[in-house]
């Protein structure tokens, strides 16, 4: 205790704060050992602890860089008291620099904080990143399609004709996110809205569009009903059964006609699943060229041929041809073949051309839609 008195004693002697007289640190060391040299205390003295650096943009750390001398006046020291145990004792000063040193630590560390949100950290497993409101606005524009009217939705889908669809959505058969929907142009959006015919939910994707050409023989109609043993769709049983195989997840397409052509005509005719696609190849309004082969029985003669190019009255209306022309003939066919181009494809319009034109018709058959052409290695 007289020892530690003593010490106390000592550096009271010494006045060392900030107001007084700045001594280098080997005369400081000589004055306390000269001081106590009468007094055995265990006293030792560390080395300065490392300034921190700080920044320039910090105005707290340039005030502290006026303020502080070039060298460190205040050194930390060790005491061991009477049980031998070591205390760590700290100036003002270092306690003020350390102060300093932890608020610019906790500015840094909620930066980076805020700079790594949204990133994912190493080891642990993120969601699927989500496009930005503007890239998803961009889509929506451009690439995806719009809510559409429920019976054409329901159409697409496979699950009955457009008309057919109409009459389930009347009948009450069909449900919008849980509420019968009773209007045919409710607009719905199969991949968001929830949607049953009666009682089987509508997949959420739809179908992909579908074109196909098919060479139709004779004999065979154009009508979509499953009755029909002899219908053109027919000849596509065996596409249907293997399209799980060849697409798997796709649901089926239900597939038409685009247009039809009558049981003895052959040749080309669209089969489709695109609704607005078969509208504007058959409507009139689109004045596609259609161009049949009509071979006639018997001689031809150049009254009957413009007689063909005048036309003639087809369902009220008077329907002229583009073009008529009488191909020449070929070694392996004996009967004479008359090229015929209509562009409004009326019912029967041909073959009334032909026969208002006093000929008779063997066979009839269509080589071209606008512009595509049969094929001529379909069979």
């Amino acid at each position: 205790m007289a020892a530690i008195a003593a010490a106390a004693t000592a550096f009271s002697t010494l006045h060392l704060s900030r107001t007084s007289i700045i001594l280098p640190r080997r005369h400081l060391r000589t004055v306390i050992t000269s001081s106590l040299s009468s007094t055995d205390i265990n006293i030792k003295f560390a080395p300065p602890k490392h300034k921190p650096q700080l920044q320039k943009s910090s105005p707290l750390a340039s005030a502290s860089a006026e303020s502080e001398p070039a060298d460190p006046v205040y050194i930390p020291w060790i005491v061991s008291d009477e049980n031998g145990n070591v205390k760590l004792q700290s100036t003002p000063s270092e306690r003020f620099l350390r102060a300093i040193a932890h608020e610019s630590t906790q500015k840094k560390k909620k930066k980076d904080d805020r700079s790594s949100v949204g990133k994912a950290k190493p080891g642990v497993p993120t969601a699927e990143p989500k496009y930005s409101k503007a890239a998803r606005r961009f889509y929506n524009e451009r690439f995806r399609e719009p809510p559409q009217r429920l019976a054409k939705v329901l159409a697409a889908a496979g699950v009955a004709s457009r008309r057919s669809c109409e009459e389930l959505i009347f009948q009450g058969k069909v449900t919008v996110n849980g509420s019968v929907c009773n209007t045919p142009q409710t607009r719905v959006d199969p991949a968001q809205d929830i949607i049953y015919v009666n009682g089987s939910r509508l997949a959420k994707k739809l179908p992909p569009k579908v074109y196909l050409a098919l060479n139709k023989p004779k004999g065979y109609i154009c009508s979509a009903g499953e009755k029909e043993t002899k219908s053109a769709l027919s000849l596509f049983d065996d596409f249907m059964k293997t399209w799980n195989k060849r697409n798997p997840g796709t649901p089926k397409p239900r597939l038409f006609t685009v247009g039809r052509l009558d049981v003895n005509t052959t040749g080309l005719i669209i089969v489709t699943n695109d609704g607005e696609f078969a509208n504007k190849v058959s409507h009139p309004s689109s004045n596609l060229s259609k161009e049949y082969i009509a071979t006639i029985s018997g001689a031809v003669s150049k009254r009957q041929l413009l007689a063909i190019g005048e036309g003639t009255v087809v369902e009220g209306v008077h329907c002229i041809p583009d073009l008529v022309e009488l191909l020449p003939r070929q070694p392996d066919i004996s009967r004479a073949r008359i090229r015929i181009v209509v562009h409004e494809g009326r019912n029967h319009e041909v073959r009334e051309l032909v026969k208002n034109a006093g000929l008779q018709i063997h066979s009839l058959k269509r080589v071209r839609i606008g512009g595509f052409r049969l094929p001529s290695d379909l069979g």
